[in-house]
């Protein structure tokens, strides 16, 4: 009798000290590319009950006061913070793309030539997380399962799938020339047969047949006074409801910057649960889940826009569906969510002087243009500004040196001319970062941002509510005002407490967040830290 307990014992302590730690079956990520964190309560009202962002506030946590801790604050950099914990000048992803010194070209942050497109015949496949110098939260919750645990990166833009599905993951996303969702050499041979079932229904063009139609009537919208405006982009016509018949079997990328966009994404999403039985069984899975559309449709219209609203509308309506899949398909209460998003935005700076607020535009294209010019003539040297991007001049130091000139003498010629420049509060080189005057929160965030050889020699600070414009119309994002860096951060399901918190936390807490509640590593650049009053 003893001995048999005594056997009865062992077994319970050696289950114990085996046993796989509790995990959700499923963590479903989700950015929304462009959302600022005040559209959670400028639409407020106008959500649904039974949508997504109520669900998660009401039921789920909220971190107020989510600020993103690096600048320029863009969709590659914004993914790779999320996903990996930490800030560019770690990661390496220093923008969507960098001038790169050992290149002596423009490099994207998913470019990849050594591979190949899978599922089409274009180039646009030709993508892979190789610049990335990190690992992300899938990466480890790879590791820690022995690769059991599957990890999916889904997204219109290539950059919004292939960064937070890492190393080890699959990444998916929208090829624009042909209507399907597409992957690399660098994942796999050929596409499962659930995305070739998938491309085969030809999903952009039902969306196109059915147009874009606003949910409500055109007066009842809080941004229609602002309709019609001659600083939006014409993209569709004049005003709703738009055609959009005519991109059906020709323009594929146009669903890009309407909602159908979003519906695609998650309607691909679904079909990924279902097809790589996601959540499904004892080992924890990971989807990455990117809603590129939202900042397409702000980039043309502005957050002040009917268009932008009723995308907010319909997407709550969306996220709200995708939850009750979830809910049938994985169990309520056995996965987890959150919602952040990349970065915000900056209205559109017309809009705000019509409504007397200081903004404009700073045609960075062009002055540089002119400054080239007036440096050949100074100093004999053709195109010595070699790339604008990120805020930042690099210049060709080559070129310079070879020259005999004193880099200090251009440098600072350049600087001086751009101080003159309207829009522009500060310019300076950024190998003086840390001696020039600037508040500490500033100073911290472009340091955050600086890794060598790919980042530039001279930096730039515009002045508040202006944009580095290329066109008249539009508006877009990129630096460190809370327009651009203040994001939602929402947490929803297994293991998350429900509340709200006004503490400040950064995009970079967000992945050591995620290790704590799947109890595993710390991705291997991580700077952020976890946020305990979210977990249980």
């Amino acid at each position: 009798m003893i001995r048999t307990l005594l056997v009865f014992c062992v077994a319970i302590i050696s289950n114990c000290i085996f046993a796989q730690p509790a995990r959700p079956k499923l963590v479903v990520g989700i950015m929304v590319d462009q959302m600022r964190w005040d559209f959670l309560y400028r639409y407020y009202d106008r959500f649904s009950p039974q949508g997504g962002f109520k669900r998660m506030l009401g039921e789920g946590f909220s971190c107020e006061q989510a600020m993103i801790d690096y600048t320029p604050t863009v969709t590659g950099v914004g993914h790779t913070c999320v996903y990996t914990g930490t800030v560019p000048s770690i990661s390496g992803i220093t923008g969507n793309a960098w001038w790169d010194r050992k290149a002596m070209r423009s490099v994207y942050c998913v470019e990849d030539q050594a591979v190949s497109t899978v599922g089409s015949s274009s180039t646009n496949g030709r993508m892979s997380p190789r610049n990335l110098v990190v690992t992300t939260i899938g990466d480890e919750l790879r590791l820690a399962t022995n690769f059991r645990s599957k990890v999916i990166g889904i997204g219109m833009k290539d950059r919004g799938s292939i960064l937070p599905a890492g190393h080890n993951g699959t990444a998916y996303w929208y090829d624009n020339t042909t209507g399907n969702w597409i992957t690399s050499t660098y994942y796999m041979a050929a596409l499962p047969k659930w995305v070739a079932d998938f491309n085969a229904q030809k999903w952009p063009n039902k969306f196109y047949r059915e147009g874009w139609k606003l949910v409500y009537p055109i007066d009842s919208y809080r941004q229609s006074s602002a309709d019609v405006k001659a600083f939006e982009e014409k993209k569709f016509g004049q005003s709703f409801p738009y055609d959009l018949s005519r991109f059906e079997n020709r323009d594929y990328a146009a669903i890009a910057t309407t909602p159908h966009g979003n519906s695609l994404t998650t309607q691909f999403a679904r079909a990924a649960i279902l097809g790589e039985k996601l959540g499904a069984d004892e080992f924890t899975d990971l989807l990455a889940l990117s809603y590129s559309p939202p900042d397409h449709i702000g980039h043309a219209f502005g957050p002040n826009s009917v268009e932008v609203e009723d995308t907010y509308i319909r997407l709550d309506r969306e996220l709200g569906e995708l939850f009750n899949f979830l809910d049938a398909r994985v169990g309520r209460g056995h996965y987890s969510v959150f919602l952040s998003a990349d970065h915000g935005v900056a209205e559109i700076p017309e809009f705000l002087q019509e409504n007397k607020i200081p903004a404009g535009r700073v045609f960075m294209g062009s002055i540089v243009e002119s400054m080239n010019r007036s440096l050949a003539e100074k100093f004999g040297l053709h195109k010595l500004i070699l790339s604008n991007s990120n805020y930042q001049l690099s210049l060709d130091v080559r070129a310079i040196d070879s020259a005999g000139i004193d880099r200090r003498t251009i440098t600072n010629r350049i600087v001086e001319q751009l101080a003159g420049q309207p829009g522009i509060a500060r310019a300076f080189p950024l190998a003086e970062l840390n001696t020039v005057p600037l508040p500490s929160l500033l100073r911290e965030r472009l340091n955050n941002s600086y890794y060598p050889g790919r980042s530039g020699d001279i930096q730039l600070i515009l002045q508040s509510h202006y944009i580095d414009a290329y066109n008249n119309t539009g508006t877009t994002h990129g630096l460190w005002n809370p327009y651009d860096s203040h994001i939602p951060l929402l947490w929803y399901g297994w293991g998350i407490r429900k509340g709200k918190s006004q503490r400040t936390v950064n995009m970079s807490d967000i992945a050591p967040t995620l290790a704590a509640l799947l109890h595993v590593q710390l991705p291997s650049g991580c700077v952020g830290q976890p946020i305990p009053e979210v977990l249980k």
